[in-house]
């Protein structure tokens, strides 16, 4: 009871001087925490994060059991810890920075404002090459042609556009076409769609790093979730195989689309939102609150 009773003092000492900015320092951390868990689900890192958890747990027992020799190399493991996480999370750390920066922070705040007429103007643009995707993806369908086909959004996709050609031309069936067909030079590689105008073909692109993909995907199908991974592109994949559709945002990818649904998931993720609210300033929830808008749809 004693125990108990302490317990409870102590509990209300702390509660008396809790304040406002003790609720928002929580909050931070709550935001923090889970930003981390979110970048590592399903990841290499995952596993590596469990095994630091691992090591600190060894320590404390090692300190419990005064193994003086054992506690002082951990000790000195955990001194140069921070460093060992930047090298260990690199690629985790930069996707983090990368999605604060495409995030709507930037200044963004455009709430019920108009477009300007360029704004129009490139919206009809993207409008028109998401026709055209679409077509062509259907054309591709049926003859059986792999195609791999980009469009770059918030993140620039310089680093891969130069591992291509540029192309620059207005999008149309017959030129996308022309690109994968396969004995044309360019087609083993990613169309990349900038502006609503086909900038770049036979492009390079990463592959995935998910090791828990299906097995039955193939290496356009892997290469569209590493593009995927690492920017906010939307892309649209042709199976050579089996003639499927599959569309990748974000590291997931949705199969067997019709052309209606393929135009459907191209026109929310590529064209621009004309109003923003505050959820959706956040990065980390930005992405749900897009889902669930679909889904009441």
């Amino acid at each position: 009871m004693d125990i108990l009773s302490t317990w409870l003092d102590n509990f209300m000492a702390v509660i008396k001087t809790f304040q406002i900015m003790d609720f928002l320092d929580i909050l931070c951390i709550t935001f923090v925490i889970f930003g981390i868990f979110k970048l590592v689900r399903e990841t290499r890192a995952e596993q590596l994060l469990r095994g630091i958890v691992v090591l600190v747990i060894v320590y404390y027992l090692a300190y419990l059991l005064q193994l003086t020799m054992f506690t002082a190399l951990l000790r000195n493991f955990f001194e140069f810890g921070v460093i060992i996480l930047f090298i260990i999370f690199q690629p985790e750390i930069r996707k983090a920075l990368e999605q604060i920066g495409r995030s709507k922070l930037g200044g963004k705040f455009k709430i019920g404002v108009s477009p300007s007429s360029r704004e129009d103007e490139m919206v009809a643009a993207q409008r028109k090459a998401i026709e055209a995707v679409a077509s062509a993806a259907m054309f591709f369908q049926t003859s059986k042609t792999g195609a791999l086909i980009v469009f770059e959004c918030s993140t620039k996709l310089g680093e891969i556009i130069e591992t291509g050609t540029i192309i620059d031309a207005e999008p149309s069936v017959s030129i996308i076409g022309n690109l994968f067909f396969n004995k044309a030079p360019l087609h083993d590689g990613a169309v990349i769609i900038r502006n609503g105008k086909i900038y770049a073909a036979g492009c390079i692109l990463p592959l995935t790093k998910n090791e828990n993909i299906d097995s039955s995907l193939g290496t356009r199908h892997r290469a569209a979730l590493g593009m995927s991974e690492e920017s906010d592109a939307a892309i649209v994949v042709v199976s050579e195989e089996t003639g499927s559709v599959s569309f990748v945002y974000k590291g997931r990818i949705i199969r067997d689309l019709t052309r209606e649904a393929l135009v459907e998931h191209l026109n929310r993720h590529v064209l621009p939102v004309e109003k923003t609210d505050l959820v959706e300033l956040i990065p980390i929830f930005s992405g749900k609150r897009k889902e669930k808008k679909h889904e009441k749809k």
